[in-house]
C-alpha cells in the first residue's frame, strides 16, 4: 500500500534543517492563554473543529506566536499578537488574515482562512485560525536535503508564485485600500526608522547614516501591487513535486512597489552562506540553481518588464529594514516578550546587518 502525499510530506520534513526554527514544541506547563475558553470560542467560529484539543507550538516565527491546533478529526494553525507593550501597527494579525481571505478566493496559494477573533476576553488578544497545509518548509537556501533538479523547480515556483502575487489586481481582489497612496519606499523607510527608534538599544552608526541618506535617495515608483513583505524561502510551504502550496505569514504585506518584494528575494545571490540565506560564492549551476541573471529574466518576462535599475539601492533598503526588524526583537529581548528562544542571537545580528546595509549605499553612491 503507497503511503499518501501527507504521510510522504511529513517524511521530508524531518529531514529538513532539523533546528530551534524547525517543527513544533509543547505548550508551557501553564499555557499562555485559557483553552476552555479558546475551545468554546472555537466550537463557535470553525467549521470542522471538534472537542478536545491539543495544542502545540511552533518554534519559527519572531513576531507572532503560532501555532498548532489539533482534533480527531482535523488540524488548524491559530496566530496570536504577541502579549505584553508592542510597537504601533506591529504585529497585525488583523491585516494577514484580511489578505489571505482575498489571495485565497483567487486561487492564490495560501491556507484557507477560518476566522478572525478581535475580543481580547478568549485568549487575551487578537488572534485568528487558518488552515493546517501539509508540506515542506525548507530554511537553508542552498537546499541540502534536495536533488538538483528539485531544486530547479522550487526556485523557479518561489519566482512564478511572486510574479502571480505581483500580476493580481489588488482593486478586484477588495484591496485598493489595503495601504495609505504615496512613494511605498517613502513610506517604508520612514516606518522602520519609526520602528527602530521605538526599540533603539544602542548607537549604531551605520543605521544613522542610512537613516539619513535613504530619504533622500528614493527610486521612482512605477507600479503598485500586493506585496508580500518578507518573501522568501522559509515562508514558503512546498509539495512534492517542488511547487508552491502555500505562502505563509503575511504580517507585513501592504500594498506597494513590487520590487521590494523581488529585491528582497534576490538578496539571497547577494549574501554570502550562513546556514539560512546566503548563495554568494557558490557553484550555483553544480547545485542546479539558477543565477541572478536568470532569475531576473524569469521574473521580467512573467511581469512584462524590460529589465530592473541598479539593485545597489534596494539591497541597502531590505538590509535597513531587517535592521529595524531585528531592533524590534532586540526591544523585545529587552522588554522580556521575545517570543523565541533564539531571540538574542536574532537580535545580535543588528549591527553586522547594519554594517553591510551601508555598503550597499556606497556602492549606490552614498558617502557619510
Amino acid at each position: 500500500m503507497k503511503p499518501s502525499q501527507e504521510a510522504l510530506l511529513r517524511a521530508e520534513a524531518t529531514t529538513v534543517d532539523d533546528d530551534a526554527f524547525h517543527g513544533v514544541k509543547p505548550v508551557e506547563a501553564t499555557p499562555p492563554f485559557d483553552l476552555e475558553r479558546l475551545d468554546a470560542w472555537l466550537q463557535c467560529n470553525v467549521p470542522g473543529y471538534q472537542a478536545p484539543l491539543t495544542i502545540r507550538q511552533f518554534r519559527g516565527g519572531q513576531s507572532n506566536p503560532t501555532y498548532l491546533i489539533e482534533t480527531g478529526a482535523a488540524s488548524f494553525v491559530l496566530r496570536r499578537k504577541p502579549f505584553g507593550m508592542l510597537l504601533p501597527s506591529a504585529h497585525a494579525v488583523d491585516r494577514e488574515f484580511r489578505v489571505i481571505t482575498a489571495l485565497h478566493a483567487t486561487g492564490f496559494p495560501v491556507p484557507r482562512p477560518y476566522a478572525l477573533c478581535l475580543d481580547d476576553g478568549v485568549i487575551g488578544t487578537t488572534f485568528y485560525v487558518m488552515e493546517m497545509v501539509q508540506g515542506v518548509v525548507y530554511w537553508n537556501a542552498l537546499l541540502p536535503e534536495a536533488s538538483s533538479e528539485r531544486r530547479a523547480r522550487i526556485y523557479r515556483a518561489e519566482v512564478e508564485s511572486l510574479a502571480r502575487l505581483h500580476n493580481l489586481d489588488h482593486a478586484a481582489i477588495g484591496l485598493a485600500d489595503y495601504a495609505r497612496p504615496g512613494n511605498y519606499f517613502e513610506r517604508q523607510v520612514l516606518r522602520w526608522t519609526k520602528q527602530y527608534r521605538a526599540s533603539q538599544t544602542e548607537h549604531i552608526a551605520e543605521v544613522e547614516h542610512l537613516i539619513d541618506w535613504l530619504p533622500q535617495s528614493l527610486p521612482v515608483q512605477e507600479r503598485v501591487s500586493v506585496v508580500h513583505g518578507d518573501y522568501r524561502l522559509d515562508n514558503i510551504m512546498f509539495g512534492l513535486d517542488g511547487g508552491v502550496r502555500a505562502v505563509l505569514d503575511w504580517e507585513l504585506s501592504t500594498l506597494g512597489d513590487p520590487l521590494a518584494d523581488f529585491t528582497y528575494f534576490l538578496m539571497q545571490w547577494a549574501l554570502t552562506p550562513d546556514g539560512r540565506s546566503g548563495l554568494a560564492g557558490v557553484d550555483l549551476a553544480g547545485l542546479g540553481i539558477p543565477a541572478m541573471d536568470d532569475v531576473v529574466a524569469l521574473y521580467c518576462n512573467l511581469t512584462g518588464r524590460s529589465a530592473l535599475p541598479d539593485l545597489n539601492w534596494y539591497f541597502s533598503y531590505n538590509l535597513f529594514r531587517l535592521v529595524g526588524i531585528l531592533q524590534g526583537i532586540a526591544g523585545r529581548v529587552r522588554d522580556g516578550t521575545a517570543a523565541s528562544d533564539k531571540a538574542r542571537q536574532m537580535a545580535a545580528r543588528t549591527r553586522p546587518l547594519a554594517m553591510r546595509a551601508w555598503a550597499f549605499a556606497e556602492r549606490a553612491g552614498a558617502r557619510r
